[in-house]
């Protein structure tokens, strides 16, 4: 490996989803209110001799929805509750299972208690000490309120604390996904018993991570070292992530030292950074999908043929080409290759006199016009709707490219307001994560009005089977039908790309893009 490159390598997960940067809904952060929180300690040593100081600044290409863990999905927002809210137990880089708010667990034999033991001595960022009563009103909120991730409490019968330090989950059937449920990412965070009654979590933010949220600013927002955390106090004082668009401009302000770390990578540039002195270089697989979704309530992309027209008239190489530059792998479905629970299964070659054939009879206009949402926060969705607006010109459908800032995106995704859109899911690992709230027939995120009964049985059935052989042939069974329905129009698995500074230690590039910075020490 080149001196400071590091190319990681994807593992074989078996469970979580990090986030969809694809889908969720709600209002703009207010950008000109700072959301100040309590027990911050923004320029001590957050009582640890090893700690650093210093602010680390990052780059990010995309501006948060809000800052409700339990409501949000959008992955601008997790990148920086990553490192704000903890969840009872949390994946490493290896996709296995750690301690976090909860120190142990337990199951029962027959597999339908889960026991946790909590930790001791956490405090969130307001105070308040955290026990039993936080983690039953956290998940009972998810439930109630039917939040994006409540489909992730499916099997859960009964949530209870039998003492301030014991959770018991109660299931209704098996779940070998429950760890991933809880713990995969952020949106299944904990925060303070009636926390969401007596404050805007839009806008502010009440955990027990390593750093709290300062403040927002129209250009970004800022963190700060939490002095009571309950583990290691984090190397560096502060975090201030800044809203850079544009890659070009991202790269530019790494080189310049006005930044440390980015994500905003242009990938047309990725193979002459690996041997670019001035710029420490992180690529691995990552777990993540892009794709085109059709919207299935309004006609004519209820129509099954016109939606497999469309399949048959995209060339998923050159889409994948013009929006990664190599930094990506193709794929008919959802789950990479280089996962344990990958399915080949890819029927859809580029064939145009297949798709006009199909478009043809099941258009109702000439030709067909879809309106095709896109936004430049995520600039690899414009250069691949600009592909994919050319290859279907030639079957028949007249695209038109709707660019929209990220908000606008997620509101009109929300609403129904649109025939088609490109973005994608990121960090999932269990099928769970893959497949269930987007294309279960009432799914959280199912926005694209997707409904196959038999795929709903086999879902189901999936989610409770516990031989992992068995689980794997009824997900590679669903996932066929999903495919072949055109539920979600898949395109490619991207790598992970990073970009920091020469001397910057302490930072690790993980395949499920969870990015924490408690653990970086800036150069000297």
């Amino acid at each position: 490996m080149n001196r400071g490159k590091v190319r990681g390598q994807v593992l074989a997960f078996a469970a979580i989803a990090l986030v969809s940067a694809g889908c969720g809904g709600g209002g703009d952060v207010d950008v000109d209110d700072p959301a100040g929180t309590g027990g911050s300690d923004s320029g001590g040593d957050g009582g640890s001799e090893n700690a650093g100081g210093g602010t680390l600044v990052a780059a990010i290409s995309a501006q948060p929805d809000q800052f409700d863990p339990h409501k949000t999905q959008a992955y601008a927002s997790f990148q920086i509750l990553e490192n704000v809210y903890d969840t009872l137990v949390v994946p490493d880089a290896e996709g296995e299972f750690q301690p976090s708010l909860a120190t142990e667990w337990t199951t029962s034999e027959d597999g339908l208690t889960w026991t946790f033991t909590l930790r001791d001595g956490v405090t969130f960022h307001d105070g308040s000490a955290f026990d039993s009563a936080d983690v039953v009103y956290s998940y009972n909120r998810i439930i109630d309120e039917q939040l994006a991730n409540a489909y992730r409490f499916a099997s859960v019968a009964s949530i209870d604390a039998p003492d301030p330090r014991t959770v018991t989950i109660t299931l209704s059937a098996p779940t070998p996904a429950l760890l991933d449920n809880i713990g995969g990412f952020k949106g299944m965070s904990i925060i303070p018993e009636g926390a969401a009654d007596a404050t805007d979590l839009a806008t502010t933010a009440i955990g027990t991570g390593p750093f709290t949220l300062e403040g927002t600013s129209a250009g970004g927002v800022t963190l700060a070292r939490y002095a009571d955390y309950w583990g290691d106090p984090a190397l560096v004082d502060g975090v201030e992530f800044q809203y850079v668009s544009e890659p070009a401009a991202a790269l530019t302000a790494l080189r310049s030292g006005d930044v440390h770390w980015t994500d905003n990578v242009p990938p047309q540039d990725i193979e002459g950074l690996e041997d670019d002195e001035e710029i420490e270089l992180g690529v691995t697989p990552s777990v993540d999908y892009w794709y085109l979704a059709m919207n299935q309530a309004k006609p004519p992309f209820d129509n099954r043929d016109l939606r497999r027209g469309v399949a048959f008239g995209i060339d998923r190489d050159e889409v994948t080409e013009a929006a990664r530059f190599g930094a990506a792998t193709t794929n008919q479905s959802a789950i990479p290759e280089q996962s344990l629970w990958y399915h080949e299964y890819a029927p859809f070659e580029h064939d145009p006199d297949q798709a006009t054939e199909l478009i043809e009879q099941a258009a109702t206009a000439d030709p067909q016009p879809m309106g095709l949402m896109v936004t430049d926060e995520y600039p690899e969705t414009v250069q691949a709707a600009q592909v994919i607006q050319a290859q279907l010109a030639e079957v028949g459908v007249d695209v038109g490219i709707e660019q929209e800032t990220f908000a606008t995106w997620l509101d009109r995704q929300a609403a129904g307001d649109y025939d088609a859109f490109l973005l994608g899911w990121l960090g999932n690992l269990d099928p769970f994560g893959f497949y269930h709230a987007q294309h279960v027939c009432e799914g959280t995120s199912n926005f694209q009005g997707y409904c196959n009964p038999e795929v709903d049985e086999l879902l189901n059935q999936a989610a409770a089977e516990t031989d992992q052989d068995a689980r794997k042939a009824l997900y590679d069974q669903a996932a066929e039908i999903i495919v072949d329905d055109v539920s979600y129009l898949y395109l490619y698995n991207p790598d992970v790309v990073q970009a920091w500074a020469p001397g910057l230690e302490g930072y690790e590039i993980r395949a499920d893009k969870a990015i924490n910075f408690e653990t970086v020490r800036l150069p000297e």
